[in-house]
């Protein structure tokens, strides 16, 4: 029997610290939470389990600390099935974390100290071994510029088709455009690439089509509201998101990124690999069936 395609992650490993409280703190407020929680994180990370958790391989090119903190991530990409042969501890650097802040409605705010991600080796992208069986390339602005460029070109050389996950919003160098085969980014990130501001699906649909411009095939996802996509031909996609009681959206985008590499890697088409996407984030906000680790 064939054994599943793989999904490779070039990208963070960050350990969440999730705090919840009833509000956001406002500038020089203390606000006072009901609990707090360590929770498997960076972009990376939640996108390779994602993708493992849709039904393929996937494998993690990343780095940690020799911490505690590197311990519990390491041990969360083995609970996610998630291959971490290629995911190196580093002596000289801590582990990468993030302080979220969740409030009654779901919604967050966080911060991220980067730390080991920082630290990836761009010639390790060299190993034919990491490049094995691989269908696609995820990517995603958690990590430095050349590590997204050298690991993009090297799927490029092979044929393997590349998402940009552009988060955070950051310019994406020429070089790296044209490398990409699906960006996909938020309604915050579209306009930060110069989109007219998202509001609902038809401005999303503009965004989408105003990006391809530059990128080729762009998903724009515009949280409660759905998404938008424009492929490189041309073709407008639009998804209603299914309509969901919020759990919390902490991680939504990530499930939602992995979800998609996965059907692609699969053989879905852009607008069957949204909708499968959408389907997932959707459960992982409503708190069932969440691709966690």
């Amino acid at each position: 029997m064939p054994q599943p395609p793989v999904v490779l992650v070039v990208g963070s490993l960050h350990h969440d610290i999730m705090v919840e409280a009833d509000h956001l703190p406002r500038v020089d407020e203390t606000a006072v939470g009901r609990r707090w929680y360590p929770k498997f994180g960076g972009k990376g990370g939640n996108q390779a389990v994602a993708a493992r958790a849709a039904g393929v391989q996937a494998r993690m090119f990343g780095a940690v600390g020799r911490d505690a903190f590197g311990d519990y991530l390491l041990a969360a990409l083995d609970r996610g099935k998630v291959d971490r042969h290629f995911v190196r501890i580093l002596d000289d650097a801590p582990s990468g974390m993030s302080v979220a802040i969740q409030d009654r409605a779901g919604d967050y705010a966080a911060t991220i100290v980067s730390g080991a991600n920082l630290c990836l080796d761009p010639a390790l992208l060299t190993d034919p071994a990491l490049w094995a069986d691989v269908a696609v390339l995820v990517l995603q602005n958690e990590v430095t510029p050349d590590i997204n460029l050298a690991a993009a070109t090297a799927a490029r050389a092979r044929g393997i088709r590349v998402i940009l996950n552009a988060a955070p919003a950051r310019e994406v160098p020429p070089a790296l455009g044209a490398c990409v085969d699906v960006l996909v980014v938020n309604a915050v990130e579209a306009a930060m690439f110069g989109a007219d501001p998202v509001t609902d699906l038809a401005s999303a649909r503009a965004a989408a089509g105003h990006l391809a411009a530059r990128f080729g095939s762009v998903v724009v996802t515009a949280g409660a509201a759905g998404l938008a996509a424009c492929t490189a031909g041309g073709a407008r996609i639009t998804l209603p998101a299914r309509k969901v009681t919020v759990a919390s959206t902490h991680g939504a985008g990530d499930c939602f990124t992995g979800t998609l590499a996965a059907a692609m890697a699969t053989g879905h088409d852009l607008e069957s690999a949204c909708q499968q996407a959408s389907d997932a984030a959707a459960r992982h906000v409503a708190g069932v069936g969440a691709a966690t680790a």
